[in-house]
């Protein structure tokens, strides 16, 4: 007996060492995918049963069940559950008979929590609500409206007067504009505050918000065209619904202080952050703009336990002067995407180990990855079973010829682990692509086709990734006409038509560059100047200043005789990218935005320098 049973001591203990030594991301991986095939579940129950509850349900049961849970805290102020689901009620009876089941609106506003109010006010009359980004202007804004058919647009009172230049195009369209100020010096804007009052706070039927499709259109998310022009993601409710899980897959409860300082016209911090707040039944403090300075001062205030970032955050944070309570907080956890290793591990030296949960996935992808295990540097996890349920590849990319390599068949070439390619993600039943709203094109644009055999469609994310021998995925790069500053997709096409408007101008190429000790790429373009023309800079500051949005203006400048193209006619942004802006290695005439003076002055060997030790702010 006592043979057998230090035989069966002996064997767990062995196969014990054997998981720990061969297979050490074992339970952590399967307590994941437990959960991911839970939610799974019951987005196919939704299916079976053709009773599909949304986000806006969840919150509605929310409101029901704790109905003086704080569910938003904003500049001071808490609100619960039961107060924005009693002022989305208001906004949701003043527009009753304005708009329909299916209609879109548009929402153009700061973070605040009437953001919230208003929108899910929409969303109970089956409307489908459109984010507009609040840094865009003029033209860029026009098209928005192009994209998403909205007949009618609700503005935060700190940016309507952002409005004054367009407003003219607006009314000429029949869109009905609504302010959120008590009163506007604008013509023709109605105002919106007065009308809550008027209106009940008692909820319409459920049927107006009622959908029987996960497919069925909740928002338009816009992302940076390479078209010079925002596109319009077309969010369901299925992708909505996935996105408030990332939480939950975390290990979020209801106990959880979510903090989260970026925009809610993005996904990250209105799907994940309001809809996985919603779904844990937490609380949010919601900051309107980020602020390092107030960042640590907040989480203490408020005892936040998870903060929402993106890495250029994380960066700035890790700048900030060192102070004796840097880990005097309740933060366990981070849940974010695009956070360098190098600032990675500066910030868990500053302020503590904390767990930092990647996310990667693009606002209209139908792919996700989640490093559910922690490990710096990654952006997620693979194994078998994932690769099962999620079909993605890794294919050779020619940087040069800035498109993906084939093989003498016209078929795509797998990498080898380690190696890096560009991901694809296959389109199919289980993972749908629903491209943008107004464009069959630019949705067409992101399709490979024809990718390993005739009639096959993988969705192009334009990322550059590796995945190691322990199946970890790791970011390496963008390719073709978009770059993130700022936090930011920087559309190359966009910022070259504008820089086209400048009489001295002939060619524009738009490219990012590396900068040290910066998060993300700069923007930097090559112009060639027509013939008899000289270069002003005071000219082309006085553009980019009032045409392009902060992250989008180029900060670099270089003048070329001539411009260099690919065999296939494309601009050769490659060798750019490569070549950076050191002076000292580039004998072209560099230039680089100066606020102070308001011009593009040239960048010399000293300014170089004060940009490389941060003494020149960007």
């Amino acid at each position: 007996m006592l043979l057998w049973l230090a035989a069966l001591l002996a064997g767990i203990f062995s196969s014990h060492l054997a998981q720990r030594l061969c297979f050490p991301y074992f339970w952590r991986d399967a307590r994941y995918l437990t959960k991911l095939i839970r939610y799974g579940a019951r987005l196919e129950l939704y299916k079976q049963t053709a009773k599909v509850v949304t986000v806006v349900d969840r919150f509605v049961e929310r409101a029901r069940r704790t109905p003086h849970k704080p569910f938003v805290i904003y500049d001071g102020v808490t609100h619960t559950y039961g107060e924005i689901d009693a002022r989305s009620n208001r906004v949701a009876r003043v527009f009753d008979r304005a708009v329909k089941k299916g209609d879109t609106v548009a929402l153009l506003m700061s973070n605040e929590a009437d953001f919230i109010s208003v929108w899910f006010g929409f969303a109970k009359l089956g409307c489908a609500v459109a984010f507009l980004n609040t840094n865009i202007r003029s033209r860029s804004l026009l098209h928005c409206f192009n994209c998403c058919g909205a007949r009618l647009l609700v503005v935060g009172k700190d940016v309507v007067d952002t409005l004054e230049d367009i407003l003219p195009s607006l009314q000429e369209d029949n869109i009905t504009v609504w302010c959120m100020k008590p009163q506007s010096s604008l013509p023709g804007v109605l105002c919106l505050p007065e009308k809550l009052q008027q209106v009940s706070d008692e909820p319409l039927s459920p049927d107006l918000r009622s959908v029987s499709c996960l497919k069925t259109p909740t928002l338009y998310i816009f992302t940076s065209g390479t078209t010079g022009l925002p596109k319009a993601a077309v969010i369901t409710h299925l992708q909505s619904l996935k996105a408030a899980g990332g939480f939950w897959a975390y290990g979020g409860t209801e106990d959880d202080i979510i903090y989260t300082p970026l925009p809610l016209y993005h996904s990250a911090a209105s799907l994940v952050g309001i809809g996985g707040t919603i779904e844990l039944g937490a609380t949010c403090v919601l900051k309107k703009k980020f602020s390092a300075s107030q960042f640590w001062s907040d989480c203490r205030k408020h005892n936040v336990t998870i903060i929402q970032y993106i890495g250029e955050l994380c960066r700035y944070l890790c700048n900030q002067p060192v102070v004796e309570n840097e880990k005097d907080h309740r933060v366990r956890m981070g849940v974010g995407n695009g956070l360098r290793q190098d600032v990675w591990r500066e910030f868990h030296r500053r302020f503590g180990e904390i767990p930092m949960c990647e996310i990667y996935g693009s606002t209209e992808g139908n792919l996700c990855f989640m490093n559910h295990t922690g490990k710096i540097g990654a952006v997620g996890r693979s194994n078998f079973f994932y690769k099962m349920l999620f079909k993605y590849v890794l294919v050779k990319y020619d940087m040069i010829r800035d498109e993906p390599v084939q093989d003498r068949n016209g078929f795509c070439l797998h990498v080898a682990k380690g190696e890096t390619g560009l991901l694809l993600s296959k389109i199919c039943s289980q993972s749908p692509f629903f491209g943008y709203a107004g464009s069959k094109q630019l949705t067409e644009k992101k399709i490979l086709r024809d990718v390993f055999v005739k009639g096959d469609a993988y969705f192009n994310t334009g990322d550059l990734m590796a995945e190691d021998e322990d199946n970890f995925i790791s970011f390496k790069d963008r390719v073709g006409d978009t770059f993130r500053w700022k936090g930011e997709n920087v559309a190359t096409t966009e910022v070259s038509e504008t820089l086209g408007q400048v009489d001295f101008i002939q060619e524009v190429n738009v490219y990012g560059v590396n900068v040290p000790g910066q998060e993300g790429r700069a923007g930097m373009a090559a112009l060639v100047l027509r013939p008899e023309c000289s270069f002003d800079g005071r000219k082309l500051f006085d553009l980019v200043m009032s045409e392009l949005p902060s992250y989008a203006r180029p900060l670099f400048i270089r003048l070329q005789e001539s411009m260099e193209m690919t065999s296939t006619f494309k601009q050769q942004k490659f060798s750019l990218v490569q070549s950076g802006f050191n002076p000292s290695d580039i004998s072209d005439p560099l230039y680089v935005l100066d606020s102070t003076e308001r011009c593009f002055i040239p960048l010399s060997s000293c300014v170089y320098d004060t940009i490389l030790t941060g003494e020149r702010k960007l």
